[in-house]
């Protein structure tokens, strides 16, 4: 599906994140090692991990998303730790820009947890029997 190597933007920075957690109230998933916290909804969204909206999403290591199509586009950036899925890997840093339609199932990788920024407009439809294998 190539759709993202012309999407993939690495930030040449010197990029230097501090990632702290204080006050906030990560939500678990029903897949084990994966949390979120909502930062915003989309406007008459209904709230939740597959509604339209801003979120982090934090994966510890070896632990992954299930499969699932973006309803909208998906915007991610890379806070800390990293991730790979079926077109790549990507690390603290890295912007992507995932098209409607697309599908991935992202994967933590590494030894510290990946901690992802995510903006998913119109959400998200985790695809059945979806596991979490990038």
């Amino acid at each position: 599906m190539g759709y993202l190597a012309d999407m993939e933007v690495h930030l040449q920075t010197g990029l230097d994140l501090a990632v702290t957690s204080v006050g906030v109230t990560w939500r678990e998933t029903s897949s084990p090692g994966v949390s979120w916290c909502l930062l915003a909804t989309e406007a008459g969204a209904a709230g939740g991990a597959a509604a339209g909206g801003t979120v982090l999403i934090r994966m510890d290591p070896g632990c992954g998303y299930p499969a699932h199509r973006h309803l909208g586009v998906e915007e991610v950036l890379v806070l800390a730790g990293g991730y790979r899925d079926a077109e790549g890997e990507y690390r603290a840093g890295d912007y992507l820009r995932y098209p409607p339609g697309s599908v991935h199932a992202p994967v933590a990788i590494g030894d510290v947890p990946c901690l992802l920024f995510a903006t998913a407009r119109d959400g998200i439809e985790v695809l059945p029997g979806g596991g979490a294998s990038g």
